[in-house]
């Protein structure tokens, strides 16, 4: 994943609110990954973050062709958020909005898709 976008997650992050950031990222600390039962890949996300108590995870929603993995991590991660009281959040680049958007409405997730 691109810098660049790293870089404006997480100052989108910063500049609405949240807390205790961790990001898959060389200069942030990990957040927890984890894993599919029967399953050794594990499942990172990009982003975590603490918001009036609860944890919400931010995805960098990039085109790609590896569209089962990345509907099946999202799916996931909004379903650990809405246990942990928080979203999942799909921040898409120029040019990526329309892919997470057709993702989240094919697949009835419960996410957000913002603009970065």
């Amino acid at each position: 994943m691109e810098q660049e976008y790293f870089e404006k997650a997480i100052d989108w992050a910063r500049k609405r609110g949240f807390s205790n950031i961790k990001a898959n990222h060389e200069d942030y600390e990990v957040p927890a990954h984890f894993t599919k039962p029967g399953e050794d890949e594990l499942v990172i996300p990009d982003i975590t973050g603490l918001k009036t108590g609860g944890k919400s995870y931010i995805e960098i929603a990039t085109k790609t062709d590896l569209i089962h993995d990345k509907i099946s991590k999202w799916k996931l991660l909004s379903l650990l958020a809405a246990r942990k009281g928080g979203k999942l959040f799909l921040l898409a680049p120029r040019g990526h909005k329309r892919f997470a958007e057709d993702i989240v409405k094919v697949h009835n997730l419960n996410a957000e898709i913002k603009s970065i």
